[in-house]
């Protein structure tokens, strides 16, 4: 199917904050202002009434997004998968998983967003596989030392001992032993054997994957765990990653995106270190990476102006627009992470089910969102997040599938708080998510937070959405940053069509800069005075 470009979502060609160099025929790109909206395919809309979200469901809803402003969505893998890990461990990179429909459903999901003028973007998984997959089941057949088990880590134990002491980032060993005696190195679930990128066959067999999907018509790539791919066995952890092997394997993909017009691959790349993060982003490499360093910062002025600033040093240089998440699949939801004493997020300390303040947490999570809309760059809103959804902390030991859950011995929740399937209308579960039972359960208080019902309230969650992105689509995007003077727990800064964002994180209101007008706040203002916790967007040009 074609995969040319379509109307409607191209932004006006600037530069970040600052002097970037040019990158040709990519300065002005899509990408480079996108809201992406990513969609959690199990939990976004059911179709077939069978309680898991698929296919039918979203190109049902597909009218919705183009509604709320959204310029592309990003799927989570929706490959064939025993779904050890939610289908991060994929058993066929070609197919569809039959539980979300058909390969010819996905091509027409593609052509129908194509048509509203969105653009699709898929997960694809280079560091890991599944046990089912069958390069995998022909490697534990073939047995030690045969080229079959060379497309993966097979090694030799210490007698009775894994060949090191790596840890699985989901707990427990990163080794499992094997009939023959031999063990496999998984840095996830067992379920997910890692690939060995040292192997020609890995190296070839992803390429032709990618051009698999583009020849569909996928207009971007989102790599999963990025810079793990490469692997040093005289690490103490291979969890560390980030090794220099990985950029020449990314150089090829991009020579192969490249040849394909307005395709992008985008990195999930985890790294503290934002100089080594930057090197994924050179002009040969990546388009863009998730900034985990803005979501995961405290409410706080000081934090946030920090990252962002830190954020635009490490884009600019390089000419690479930043991207902007304030919660993904694998996150606590902001509403509730920004209710808590303590906001910042690390995957180390979740504080899963600490107390939280549901009307401040909204409050924060409604100025979070002006704040990241009016950012220079791409911006991405997971599923949920326009309806203010919370984390759901309460789902019965029995119904978790997170593999963190049982890996931790049931002592760390994992992840499903925050995929619970969304709530569209109605007043009682399944809220017009499906007929079916969920495959999560849905808190009965969602019934003020549905699509239908905030749709009719002009102050809901999704109308502050809807609003944002429409201004955002015309005014912002790509583009420069000037900061404003202003108090110490205030952020304040213009954009160059003239609109300025106010953001008060302190606990007194402030006066408001000059203005001509007033274009959207998170909450009510006093006079000429934004409260504390909330944004404004005001005209001053």
């Amino acid at each position: 199917m074609s995969g040319s470009a379509i109307p409607g979502t191209t932004p006006a060609p600037a530069t970040s904050a600052g002097t970037a160099p040019q990158r040709g025929t990519e300065e002005g790109a899509w990408w480079r202002g996108a809201a992406i909206y990513q969609v959690y395919l199990r939990s976004f809309a059911d179709g077939n009434g069978d309680g898991i979200g698929d296919l039918a469901g979203l190109r049902a809803r597909l009218p919705y997004l183009a509604e709320l402003g959204a310029d592309a969505i990003w799927l989570n893998p929706w490959y064939p998968s025993p779904m050890a890990d939610g289908g991060y461990d994929v058993a066929d990179y070609r197919d569809i998983d039959p539980v979300f429909g058909t390969l010819a459903e996905a091509e027409k999901l593609i052509e129908e967003a194509h048509s509203l003028g969105i653009r699709t973007i898929i997960d694809i998984v280079p560091n890991h596989g599944s046990v089912e997959q069958e390069w995998f089941v022909r490697a534990l057949a073939a047995g030690p030392g045969s080229p079959e088990r060379e497309r993966f880590w097979f090694r030799d134990g210490r007698g009775g001992l894994p060949p090191n002491d790596w840890r699985s980032i989901f707990g427990g060993p990163a080794w499992t032993r094997v009939a023959d005696g031999q063990w496999y190195l998984h840095l996830f679930d067992p379920g997910q054997p890692d690939f060995n990128w040292d192997a020609p066959e890995v190296v070839a067999e992803f390429h032709d994957v990618l051009r698999f999907w583009l020849d569909r018509g996928v207009d971007g790539i989102r790599i999963d765990s990025a810079a793990l791919i490469v692997k040093d066995f005289d690490s103490p952890t291979g969890a560390d990653g980030d090794l220099d092997g990985v950029h020449e394997i990314y150089r090829g993909w991009r020579r192969i995106t490249d040849s394909y017009e307005g395709r992008i691959l985008i990195g999930e790349v985890w790294l503290p270190d934002q100089e080594r993060f930057a090197r994924y982003l050179r002009p040969d490499e990546m388009h863009t990476a998730f900034n985990f360093d803005f979501l995961g910062r405290a409410w706080d002025a000081r934090e946030l102006r920090a990252s962002i600033e830190l954020t635009l040093a490490t884009h600019v240089p390089i000419g690479a627009p930043p991207t902007w998440v304030l919660s993904n699949h694998d996150v606590p939801r902001p509403v509730t992470r920004y209710g808590r004493r303590v906001t910042s997020f690390s995957h180390a300390d979740r504080r899963d089910g600490a107390p939280s303040d549901a009307v401040l947490g909204e409050r924060r999570a409604r100025a979070a969102a002006l704040l990241a809309l009016a950012l220079p760059g791409s911006a991405y809103v997971y599923q949920g997040e326009e309806l203010g959804l919370p984390e759901v902390d309460d789902i019965p030991g029995e119904l978790r599938q997170d593999p963190i859950w049982t890996r931790s011995g049931r002592t760390v929740p994992g992840r499903d708080g925050c995929r619970v399937p969304l709530p569209w209308s109605g007043q009682e579960p399944p809220f017009g998510f499906g007929t079916g039972e969920p495959w999560l359960p849905q808190p009965a208080s969602w019934k003020d937070l549905t699509a239908e019902a905030q749709a009719a309230d002009p102050g809901s969650m999704l109308n502050l959405y809807r609003r944002a992105l429409r201004i955002r689509r015309a005014e912002l995007g790509d583009g420069v940053l000037r900061w404003l003077e202003a108090g110490a727990d205030v952020l304040a800064f213009t954009r160059e069509s003239g609109l300025a964002c106010v953001v008060n994180l302190g606990p007194d209101p402030v006066r408001l800069p000059p203005h001509g007008a007033v274009l959207l706040s998170s909450g009510p203002l006093d006079g000429d005075r934004l409260p504390a916790d909330t944004a404004v967007w005001l005209r001053t040009g």
